[in-house]
């Protein structure tokens, strides 16, 4: 579970710092504060988080990774 953990968590942070950046750096076509691209970008971050949960699931055991074992680039190791 620890694994899943960390892996969720890198995910999680990554699309929330990618989200952030892409509001921050259109901030003067979409009008938003900072502080409001901060929530906004909270969003798809939270969404993350549910198809991590969904891929605990569906996808590599012990992994946020959605892609089943056999096509996880990663389960070939």
């Amino acid at each position: 579970m620890p694994r899943f953990l960390v892996d969720l968590a890198e995910r999680t942070s990554a699309t929330y710092a990618e989200a952030l950046i892409g509001l921050l750096l259109v901030g003067g076509i979409t009008s938003l504060s900072a502080a409001e691209s901060a929530a906004v970008a909270a969003i798809p971050a939270g969404l993350a988080v549910v198809k991590g949960a969904l891929s605990s699931f569906l996808g590599r055991t012990g992994t946020a990774a959605l892609l089943p074992t056999a096509a996880d680039p990663a389960s070939r190791e």
